[in-house]
């Protein structure tokens, strides 16, 4: 089968793209990347998107228009991605579109809202709307994956655990796989692959550590005047200067202490907490490289930090994924705080790390359409682990129900 994957993550540059040859099944996927691109998004919808991510400015109109106009952007992002393959529509069998997430909303973790009873339903929302997907590519296409999971009591991420343990788990070492896109994410895959009687991985672990790149991005930008939108190889955290006193208040965010299972976003670690720490850095009289420095430090602390608390075992190896991945200054923090592990690339390892994470939603359409599981309950907190997405037929419905039947 072949499946095109559609991902589009925290920090909102753009879509990307992975084209996946996927045969077997687990534990035994055959799983080749066929071809993977990036197709930013035009700067006024990354400016509305990013509208729609505070909660101040969103409404319903703006965000039902959204959700057409990312379904148009992700559809022509596969169409681009299937021609500069060299490949036609009808060669594509599925797409498996995360979407845009706008906000993400446990509320039960943190003990919901203040307003009144709806404020403590735990939910999450990625928009793209998969009908235009299907109607412009004419291809059967899976989205809305984290959903079930917070149905069936889940944290709805993170859902790549389980495609983690398919493809990267060690027979001797422990492993963590450490992402750093907008938020940092870790799944700790333990050695040799440890299964229940059901062939349900076991020992997994994987939670939101904290922030990745996002506060990065936010004082790279005001302390740029706007001319950068991430702080470009840790130039200005090379610069800078840690303040502990800032270091310290920012270490004691309430959510480094919850115990996973747990996920987060920009309710917590978004432009509302950058504007609060520059505004706090400023009036402290901290240079722009300063602040850029400080954030950059409690990012890397914060994995460390949820390594020492939470891990069950210190890692062998922790493998580096995500834009944060390429951030010089960020990677020899990491390297200094886990002193006794081996930091590596995803490129390290033979894997395209910025193809990652599309390539992640193309295996979980895969298994979606064979209608297995997705998840690892004990990695998301869900009561039991889901097939995952929602399923919109495209013209090659018919065809794939022939040739790729779902089993019952």
């Amino acid at each position: 089968m072949i499946v095109l994957g559609l991902m589009s993550g925290t920090s909102a540059d753009g879509i990307d793209a992975a084209i996946v040859e996927i045969q077997g099944a687990p534990p035994d996927l055959a799983v080749r990347l066929l071809y993977h691109q990036l197709a930013p998004y035009d700067p006024l919808l990354r400016e509305e998107i990013f509208r729609c991510f505070r909660s101040e400015m969103e409404s319903v109109d703006r965000i039902c228009r959204l959700n057409f106009a990312l379904g148009e952007a992700f559809a022509a992002a596969a169409m681009q991605a299937i021609a500069a393959a060299g490949l036609r529509p009808g060669d594509i069998d599925l797409i498996g579109s995360h979407g845009q997430t706008i906000w993400h909303a446990i509320a039960t973790q943190r003990g919901g809202g203040q307003g009144g009873p709806y404020d403590f339903v735990p939910s999450t929302l990625q928009i793209g709307e998969s009908a235009v997907i299907a109607e412009r590519t004419g291809i059967t296409t899976i989205s809305d994956f984290r959903t079930r999971d917070v149905a069936a009591g889940g944290q709805g991420a993170p859902l790549v655990s389980y495609v983690d343990w398919l493809l990267f788990s060690h027979q001797a070492l422990h492993r963590a796989l450490q992402n750093i896109g907008g938020i940092g994410n870790v799944t700790f895959l333990p050695a040799g692959r440890p299964v229940n009687e059901r062939g349900e991985p076991t020992g997994v672990i994987a939670f939101d550590t904290g922030p990745g790149n996002m506060l990065i991005d936010d004082a790279a930008k005001r302390a740029t005047g706007g001319r950068w939108t991430y702080d470009r190889d840790g130039q200005l955290a090379a610069q800078g200067t840690t303040n502990q006193d800032l270091l310290s208040e920012l270490l004691a965010h309430p959510y480094l202490r919850l115990r996973p299972p747990k996920t987060t976003g920009r309710e917590e670690f978004g432009a509302q907490m950058g504007e609060r720490i520059w505004e706090k850095g400023q009036r402290m009289g901290l240079s722009g490289a300063d602040i850029v420095r400080t954030v950059t430090v409690f990012t890397a602390l914060s994995i460390a930090q949820a390594y020492r608390d939470y891990l069950p075992h210190q890692p062998a190896q922790v493998i580096l994924g995500g834009g944060g991945a390429y951030n010089p200054t960020l990677v020899a923090l990491l390297y200094e705080y886990l002193a006794l592990a081996q930091v590596l690339q995803m490129e390290d390892i033979g894997f395209a790390s910025a193809a990652k994470e599309a390539l992640a939603f193309a295996i979980l359409a895969y298994e979606t359409w064979h209608n297995r599981i997705g998840t690892i309950p004990a990695c998301t907190g869900a009561r039991r682990a889901t097939v995952l997405g929602k399923i919109t037929p495209g013209e090659n419905y018919r065809t794939l129900i022939r040739g790729f039947g779902v089993k019952t």
